[in-house]
């Protein structure tokens, strides 16, 4: 039997904006299907500050290094994988802002997996489980953020993998956007 694929086109550039839980694989996925010099991790950035991808005490100057790398990245067209939480309207605002000002599609891919799952994943992960009342706060904002929609965001595109076995499926192949793209069309 073949294994099922998901397939994802993405435009490229674009800004990738990896949404979900603590736990839900969101750098797992990250990690199998971009490359190293696509992402931007405000785990990596709390460790460059902090020796400690956890060390919620920096998380503030590591996401303002993010956004000004990001910034970085949309001003000269290089598309870019956000790999945070990205849970909330506020954490996504941001981004999104920074994607529409250069002209860059940005695409959200959310990983709303069952509760119980996400909260299996980070209980086994090596390295740094989150406590499950931070997990179970982000899969309430998650839920929230869901229930109330993402299209109002300014998102080109908005996809939604809502099983382990859809993530593990997933694939992506980027392509050009149309000439003359604009956020506006999306």
């Amino acid at each position: 039997m073949t294994p099922r694929r998901v397939r994802l086109e993405l435009p490229d550039p674009s800004l990738v904006v990896l949404v979900g839980a603590a736990g839900a694989g969101k750098s797992t996925l990250a990690d199998r299907l971009f490359a190293p010099g696509l992402l931007l991790s405000s785990d990596a950035f709390r460790a460059s500050i902090s020796g400690d991808p956890g060390d919620q005490r920096v998380t503030r100057a590591a996401f303002s290094i993010l956004h000004r790398e990001l910034a970085r990245r949309m001003a000269s067209g290089r598309a870019t994988v956000i790999d945070a939480t990205n849970v909330t309207a506020y954490a996504r605002r941001g981004l999104v802002r920074r994607a529409v000002a250069a002209n860059v599609p940005a695409v959200a891919l959310i990983l709303d997996l069952p509760p119980a799952l996400v909260l299996a994943r980070n209980a086994t992960r090596e390295g740094r489980i989150v406590p499950s009342d931070v997990v179970s706060g982000h899969l309430r904002d998650l839920a929230h953020s869901l229930r109330r929609g993402l299209e109002s965001e300014g998102f080109a595109a908005i996809h939604v993998l809502r099983s382990g076995a859809d993530v593990d499926a997933l694939e992506v192949e980027w392509r050009q956007p149309p000439p003359g793209y604009s956020h506006r069309d999306a």
